[in-house]
């Protein structure tokens, strides 16, 4: 999420509770991600409630109790202390508190996937996804239509994904889908497959190329951008037969144009300087 002032410090807060809980092996991410996702719905729908919560000039310890009388009862005991640290906290504004807890339920979902092991899978489902939608515009529309139900945007979405899909890349692009809170679809993807790259500490490279990249081109296009930016970088790999100069390389907002092998020699003539 993009936060400023407090509610960025607040999410970071968030974000080393939320690990802490998940690194105990008592603690299930899945439920937690579907209680967080059940919270940041009531608070959606309950501005009065979210305003109390992140009401500057009540005590953190008041906001805290407030939430463990109403939560106590309803989810888990890890989800409960989470959503009680996290009104301890200073918002700059009360939608932020929403938008954490959002982004949350979905990091807890991709640990879950981290730990069993299909991250990379579930990073590779939503971009492919999101490239589905884009270029089928009745399915865009299926899902994004606002005279639809809730329940009939998960069938869908069922008959889609269900045994073509993680567990995980069903539950996240289903969550972003019946509860979109004034996204567009394509951001929302955009947003859990940056998310799905951090939790291991890398970006994500948008790749277009003309033709498939073979799997040595793709192991040095990964090497050579991961020196280049510092980190480690996840292909997304798209084909277009008219994109210009043979590839298209996005990362982030800056854009890179030209042939895998001059992209390469480049590479390698900036890390020499």
């Amino acid at each position: 999420m993009t936060a400023h002032g407090a509610s960025r410090e607040a999410f970071a807060a968030a974000r080393e509770r939320l690990d802490a809980l998940t690194d105990s092996t008592s603690v299930d991410p899945v439920r937690l991600a579907d209680e967080l996702a059940a919270v940041t719905a009531l608070l959606d729908r309950e501005v009065s409630l979210r305003r109390v919560l992140t009401d500057p000039a009540q005590a953190g310890e008041a906001k805290a109790e407030l939430v463990q009388r109403l939560l106590g009862s309803q989810v888990s005991g890890p989800t409960a202390d989470l959503v009680a640290g996290t009104v301890r906290s200073r918002w700059s504004q009360p939608r932020d508190l929403v938008d954490v807890l959002e982004e949350l339920a979905s990091i807890a979902d991709l640990t879950a996937a981290e730990k069993a092991d299909t991250l990379d899978d579930v990073e590779d489902e939503l971009f492919r996804f999101s490239r589905i939608v884009s270029s089928n515009t009745e399915l865009r529309a299926a899902l994004t239509d606002r005279k639809a139900t809730t329940s009939a945007k998960d069938e869908l979405l069922h008959r889609l994904l269900d045994g073509r899909a993680k567990a995980t890349t069903e539950r996240l692009v289903t969550r972003l889908v019946t509860a979109p809170r004034g996204r567009s679809l394509e951001a929302g993807l955009e947003s859990l497959s940056k998310l799905a790259a951090e939790r291991r500490d890398r970006a994500v490279a948008v790749v277009t190329s003309a033709v498939p990249l073979s799997d040595t081109q793709k192991q040095r296009l990964g090497a050579a951008l991961a020196k280049l930016y510092g980190r480690r970088m996840h292909l997304n790999l798209d084909v277009d037969p008219e994109v210009l100069g043979g590839m298209r390389v996005q990362v982030g907002d800056e854009i890179i144009n030209g042939s895998l092998a001059d992209r390469i020699e480049e590479a390698g003539r900036r890390l020499a300087s």
